[in-house]
């Protein structure tokens, strides 16, 4: 998939939900990059946490002491704000506990990697 040029003013969304977050029988994190992925987004990241706690104030950690099996995990995604704007009703009706956000950034590089 070929992206346009990719610098400047863009929206930096991210958002934190829990590894065990389902959404339509799969992992919410995976559902979420796909849909980003169908809207043609320029990319995103996954990334699981060593630990965290949300509104519950439940703990969850990697710890060998307490195994969590609801580590967090934090999608981060980069777009054009109107782009972001255009899916939040739909992030809103798969996200049921967790947070997003949503800030300004200014791209300085976006390049693929040398083949």
């Amino acid at each position: 998939m070929e992206h346009q040029k990719f610098e400047g003013e863009r929206t930096l969304m991210r958002i934190h939900i829990g590894e065990s977050d389902r959404w339509q029988h799969k992992p919410l994190y995976q559902a979420i990059v796909e849909l980003c992925r169908r809207e043609g987004f320029s990319g995103v990241t996954v990334l699981r946490g060593v630990g965290g706690y949300g509104s519950s104030s439940r703990y969850h950690t990697d710890s060998i002491l307490r195994l969590s099996q609801d580590l967090p995990v934090v999608i981060e995604v980069v777009e054009d704000a109107e782009r972001i704007e255009r899916i939040l009703p739909r992030l809103d009706a798969m996200v049921d506990g967790g947070l997003i956000t949503l800030e300004k950034v200014r791209v300085i590089l976006y390049r693929s990697g040398k083949k």
